[in-house]
């Protein structure tokens, strides 16, 4: 990758975007898209608030991705950021977690006999997996921890069902609710992914008191600083 290709930063909420944005300073313009509006800062990132939850980040994202294939100025690489749960103790509140799958943990059927992906049903895909040389790049630079980033429709709020994820996804490090329908978009334009989270709370028992979003904002914004050299040398034939 060079300094020259373009980078699509897809958030849930226009805080997240603007975290993010503390990276890039400069003036940015604001291009709208249907649904959502993208802010495209000089350095070629282009920075998108795609809203909360795999479909609504899927149809955004996906609109961002057609609009610069059709302008002839394709995105060659996406990167869904924001913050999430973390799973205790490995990621604990206010470390970062970079993705090394990126999978719908909640896409599928229940049966007598416990929870089936979707791909068990024969449909599909749960799982996509960012280029593993730009992972450890992000790893080197940021000190991220590494591991799978699920993406659920419900935020966890129970030690039930955190419980249930874990026996599902034993190496799981986060979740939150927009990595998979951003990747699916990305997949289908045939462009890479990266998903980064900081951490604001534990998955487990909902305890709105015990989160830090603040602090997960400032590890995420503090992340988007180190990462422009990890990006522009980063060689997309890895992928």
């Amino acid at each position: 990758m060079n300094a020259r290709t373009r980078v699509l930063v897809a958030t849930a909420v226009p805080a997240e975007r603007d975290a993010v944005a503390r990276a890039f300073p400069g003036p940015a313009d604001e291009v709208r898209l249907p649904g959502a509006t993208l802010l495209r800062t000089d350095g070629g990132h282009d920075l998108l608030a795609a809203g909360v939850g795999p479909a609504l980040a899927a149809a955004s994202t996906a609109a961002a991705l057609t609009a610069a294939a059709l302008a002839g100025t394709p995105y060659g690489l996406v990167v869904s950021a924001g913050i999430g749960g973390g799973f205790q103790p490995e990621a604990p509140v206010g470390s970062l977690v970079v993705a090394d799958a990126i999978t719908a943990a909640d896409l599928g059927a229940e049966t007598p006999d416990g929870f089936l992906p979707v791909t068990d049903l024969g449909f599909g895909t749960v799982t996509h997996l960012p280029p593993s040389s730009l992972v450890r790049g992000v790893v080197k630079a940021t000190g991220a921890r590494s591991g799978p980033v699920l993406t659920v429709s419900t935020v966890t709020g129970t030690a039930t069902r955190a419980a249930a994820l874990r026996t599902r996804h034993p190496g799981a490090l986060a979740e939150g609710m927009e990595g998979f329908g951003v990747a699916e978009a990305a997949a289908a334009h045939g462009v890479p992914v990266l998903e980064i989270r900081a951490v604001s709370n534990p998955v487990g028992p909902r305890d709105r008191a015990a989160w830090r979003i603040g602090e997960a904002l400032a590890a995420l914004a503090g992340a988007f600083g180190k990462l422009a050299p990890v990006l522009e040398s980063w060689n997309t034939h890895d992928h």
